[in-house]
């Protein structure tokens, strides 16, 4: 356990749930974990006991990526861990492909002729999902190199592998349902005789949506508040001027008003209290990232390439660098937006940034 992890409680230790289990973390909610076949080689994913239109039944919170060892496990939940009740409805945090990956799947295999279990999404991220599932844009291609290239990217072979992945994102999530619910912020789910109140995030997903339950204390948070790493926060070739970093540290500002001890549900991770504290240490850790970009582009303009191994001082694979990548160029913008760095582009029309 590192240092900022000590000022964290870990209400179950190191418990977690067995492949194709779950553990109760408080009435009628239930935590599932899954593998993921990447260097962050998990998903946690909820299950909430439910009632909706008159049906008794279950809510499934998050799905896990299109594969067939996810669905085997999810059979395995079906089986033993529903107590004979059906899924009523999935609600997906956010599109990216470890979420929704299998909303189309579990949507299918719970509907019925007299009742659709439908998929609870926000619109931007339903919309930008059905986007990403039917084109490149952003996840491989030849959009996505030509971007990273433009920051500075010059690795040939990394290159062509990135135009390689246009197939990433369908690849995890092959469909997605025809319908859905949207949530937006500040609406009120009747979720089990409950009342769980959305709350929209941005930075990391176009529009993700957390939960938060006061009758339990319970906040599921999605990847907005993860305990051990800082969120993935990037600039994509979809939206190449956006401020992604400020976005994010305003909507984590959001979870200040819930109780210190409210217990966080991460989607990376264990289920934690201290939930200011990790708001501080992400503000901290974000600030003294930006502390040192500045530093660095001093001594010369920089490009988000140039500033790579300052962000990360890990060796990173491929898979890894591409949303590397898009944090650098996260930072740089914030610096830029912020008013504290200008851009310009060289004569091989790469954009660089140095102080104002």
């Amino acid at each position: 356990m590192n240092l900022l992890e000590q000022e964290l409680q870990y209400p179950l230790g190191d418990t977690l749930p067995a492949p194709g289990a779950s553990l109760e973390l408080a009435p009628g909610v239930r935590w599932i974990r899954m593998g993921l076949p990447f260097a962050l080689d998990h998903i946690n994913l909820w299950l909430l006991r439910d009632r909706l239109d008159g049906r008794e039944g279950w809510t499934v919170v998050d799905c896990c990526i299109s594969h067939d060892a996810s669905k085997a496990q999810w059979e395995q939940v079906f089986a033993n861990e529903l107590g004979g009740l059906p899924v009523l409805r999935v609600i997906a945090t956010h599109m990216h492909p470890d979420h929704i990956g299998l909303a189309h799947w579990i949507c299918e295999r719970w509907s019925t002729p007299d009742h659709e279990c439908r998929l609870w999404i926000s619109a931007t991220d339903y919309h930008a999902a059905r986007l990403a599932s039917q084109s490149t844009t952003a996840f491989g291609g030849e959009g996505a190199a030509r971007f990273f290239a433009a920051h500075g990217m010059t690795d040939a072979e990394a290159l062509e592998k990135i135009r390689g992945r246009a197939n990433y994102f369908p690849s995890l999530v092959p469909a997605l349902p025809a319908r859905y619910r949207r949530m937006q912020d500040g609406d009120l789910l009747a979720i089990g005789g409950r009342s769980w109140r959305c709350i929209s995030g941005y930075g990391h997903a176009p529009e993700h949506i957390a939960l938060y339950c006061e009758d339990v204390d319970v906040l599921i948070s999605g990847d907005m508040v993860l305990p051990r790493i800082s969120t993935n926060v990037s600039v994509y070739e979809m939206e190449p001027e956006a401020n992604s970093l400020a976005l994010f540290l305003s909507s984590i500002d959001k979870f200040r008003p819930l109780p210190e001890g409210t217990l966080v549900l991460p989607s990376h991770g264990k289920p934690f209290r201290g939930l200011h504290a990790r708001i501080r240490q992400l503000h901290e850790h974000h600030r003294e990232r930006l502390d040192e970009v500045m530093t660095a582009s001093r001594e010369q303009p920089v490009s988000a390439w140039d500033v790579l191994p300052i962000l990360f001082k890990r060796k990173l694979d491929l898979h890894q660098t591409t949303f590397a990548m898009g944090e650098s160029v996260a930072h740089l913008h914030a610096l830029w937006h912020g008013g504290k760095m200008r851009r310009l582009q060289d004569a091989q029309g790469v954009w660089r940034f140095a102080p104002v």
